[in-house]
């Protein structure tokens, strides 16, 4: 019986881990190398998927040698750097191909996308409205005003029923000055809430 036997090598104490690593892995393709080739280095442009193993010197060597673009004109260099941008898939200029963009039964699958993204986009540039508070409601419906009203709407609508409702305006008539009263209140509720 040999006791230098490959069969004992799995049972040892202290395997031999170089001889380990011959068995595990095919040898070096390098030719005259008889070490685990254990490295992948590819073989190649149109041979992709294909590798020759290499022991760690042997790989080192072949990648420091190695040039996926040898015997390739420069103009098929260039064209394939750029196809290379995109994943050498085609392309198209915008708007060319509005075939691709809607569905093949013509129907837009992102029309509902952009739709919603549209409506979310208007919202955002609406500033939001404070909620308004008991007093300024009636305020504004003092003024016959809607609850969106702002500014120059409120002082123009001010205005307006101040010239009415004026005794001044009204030949000394002094049955509309509750009215006014209520008109002037309301607005200067409005003033000091900021709506104008």
């Amino acid at each position: 019986m040999k006791l230098d036997s490959k069969i004992f090598d799995s049972i040892r104490v202290k395997p031999d881990k170089e001889r380990l690593e011959e068995d595990r892995h095919p040898v070096c393709e390098h030719p005259g190398c008889k070490r685990p080739g254990i490295h992948r280095a590819p073989k190649g442009r149109d041979m992709e998927g294909q590798y020759y193993r290499f022991c760690v010197d042997h790989v080192r060597e072949y990648n420091k040698s190695y040039n996926y673009f040898s015997g390739m004109q420069d103009d098929d260099v260039r064209n394939y750097q750029k196809d290379s941008m995109t994943g050498h898939r085609p392309t198209w200029k915008m708007g060319v191909n509005r075939q691709a963009a809607d569905g093949p039964d013509g129907y837009d699958p992102r029309a509902n996308m952009r739709a919603h993204a549209n409506r979310r986009s208007a919202d955002a540039r609406r500033p939001r409205q404070r909620k308004l508070l008991a007093l300024e409601k009636r305020s504004l419906d003092v003024l016959n005003l809607p609850q969106t009203a702002r500014g120059d709407e409120i002082k123009a609508r001010y205005k307006e029923l101040v010239k009415l409702n004026h005794p001044d305006a009204n030949g000394g008539d002094r049955s509309s000055e509750d009215r006014l009263r209520e008109i002037i209140q309301a607005y200067n509720v409005l003033k000091k809430a900021g709506f104008c």
